[in-house]
């Protein structure tokens, strides 16, 4: 068992029309033992900057704790939130200074950019970005996750059926990965 998979995890973010949601399951686990059922595996940055962490959960939590101290480093010098561009770059770099003993955590980042254009990207343990314009996912569950966005998405879906969309896909998608499941956390936002 890779330790990526330890504490199992299901993570989905897809756009839409000047919209984007993101998702999570809301088990922690350790391996086939469930530990929690209200798990957070997605966190604000701000208002309109979300990011879901899956992989180790006590890697997940340090991540995050890093990434809002520098968030907040940036928010006090350059006095505004970060793009999402900029902090994909932002936590592309944090992974990749630790590559010799990375954070085994998959993140992925979904947010609003200039004239509320959603942005989604996902990336590996070391910080290699993906960027996409329809749905990344990520963890145990990103198998089935795949297929399931796959054939459930649309281009430019509104709040309402991006919502309906993204969480069916997550919920059937856990139905098939022992190691994810529990029901869901879903957040769309809109402009």
């Amino acid at each position: 068992m890779s330790i990526f998979e330890y504490n199992g995890s299901a993570l989905v973010a897809m756009v839409g029309k000047n919209c984007f949601a993101i998702a999570s399951d809301r088990r922690l686990g350790v391996q086939l033992q469930t530990i929690a059922t209200d798990f957070q595996k997605i966190y604000k940055i701000h208002e309109k900057l979300f990011i879901g962490l899956s992989g180790l959960a006590t890697d997940a939590q340090t991540l995050y704790q890093r990434l809002v101290f520098r968030h907040k480093l940036y928010q006090l010098r350059e006095e505004r939130d970060m793009k999402p561009e900029t902090f994909a770059s932002l936590v592309s770099a944090i992974l990749y200074e630790k590559r010799f003993g990375p954070y085994f955590c998959q993140p992925v980042i979904a947010g609003l950019g200039d004239e509320d254009k959603p942005f989604i990207c996902t990336m590996d343990s070391i910080g290699a970005k993906e960027l996409a314009k329809d749905f990344v996912v990520a963890g145990t569950a990103s198998e089935s996750l795949y297929g399931a966005c796959e054939s459930m998405f649309k281009p430019d879906m509104d709040a309402e059926e991006l919502f309906e969309t993204i969480s069916q896909a997550l919920l059937s998608s856990v139905d098939r990965d022992c190691l994810s499941g529990w029901g869901g956390h879903v957040y769309v936002h809109t402009n």
